[in-house]
């Protein structure tokens, strides 16, 4: 049975596929579902940040999960309103101060996320001073757990592929589940989401299914989640960085195995992987040739 999320992407939803014909390996005619993306401009009370391209789903968590990791947002700041606009394709986040949001746009190196990426300065501001809860625990059992309840949500991934997936997890249950063209912007949109729900992340799990990098890896001690999975796997930046915010870091999550390269104090080995099921490949064997995008 699939788990239960309190958000999940929802794969019937006709904005965000559309079916498209072509031709297969043998000339074949075939009709099959492709991921549609479209533009959305972000404004910070009256000015204009960015546009960024999207699935259009969760506009609201996005744009302030963005802001939020640009540093243009602090989680001390009140968001007086949110408004999206989906013919416009605009959202419009209001604050009751001002920002400072001038000196964030002059940022201009980018992380090697999907897409435009992340300014990278805006990323570390604060990193250092960020405690990640010590006592965080991560048993082996709630891993292969949570891996086997994402392998059965109905994803946009399974429909159409061409997306990257992220994870909220507390123990072995998935929370949330986003999914987006990049997987910077599935991680804002949680960003975004446990800003808005007033959730903390101290006591949670991130999953991904894109690469580790380092803005992987500053985004989630930020969002202050010790623990940070992914079916893929690593950059030697993104290992650095782990190791000196003490988080918890394991990639190449694909069947029984998994490899732990930072924060590895955290976990406690309860399972037996000989007493693991299998599990479905769809995911990760798409996964594997698509997380290097």
């Amino acid at each position: 049975m699939a788990a239960t999320l309190l958000v999940q992407p929802d794969p019937s939803d006709p904005r965000l596929t559309r079916r498209v014909t072509g031709l297969d390996h043998t000339g074949q005619a075939i009709e099959t579902s492709v991921t549609v993306e479209r533009p959305l401009t972000l404004y910070l009370n009256g000015q204009e940040i960015v546009t960024m391209m999207t699935i259009g789903d969760r506009p609201e968590d996005l744009a302030v999960g963005y802001l939020l990791n640009q540093g243009m947002l602090r989680p001390q700041d009140t968001v007086t309103a949110v408004e999206h606009d989906e013919d416009l394709g605009v959202v419009v986040v209001r604050t009751d101060t001002r920002t400072d949001f001038e000196q964030k746009l002059r940022k201009k190196t980018l992380t090697s996320g999907c897409a435009q990426g992340t300014a990278f300065g805006d990323l570390m501001e604060g990193f250092a001073n960020v405690t990640l809860a010590p006592d965080a625990v991560l048993r082996t059992s709630w891993l292969y757990g949570l891996l086997r309840a994402i392998n059965t949500l109905p994803t946009l991934y399974l429909e159409a592929g061409a997306i990257h997936g992220c994870a909220l997890a507390q123990g072995e249950d998935p929370l949330v589940y986003m999914e987006d063209v990049g997987r910077h912007n599935a991680v804002d949109k949680i960003a975004g989401w446990m800003f808005r729900e007033g959730v903390s992340g101290a006591d949670k799990i991130f999953y991904t299914t894109g690469r580790l990098t380092s803005e992987m890896v500053i985004k989630s001690v930020r969002m202050g989640i010790p623990i940070l999975l992914s079916r893929s796997g690593f950059t030697a930046w993104a290992v650095d960085l782990a190791r000196e915010a003490n988080l918890t870091l394991i990639g190449r999550c694909k069947g029984k195995r998994f490899v732990a390269l930072a924060g590895q104090s955290r976990i406690l080995f309860d399972t037996d992987p000989d007493q693991v099921p299998p599990e479905d490949s769809r995911h990760w064997r798409r996964n594997s040739r698509e997380a290097s995008l």
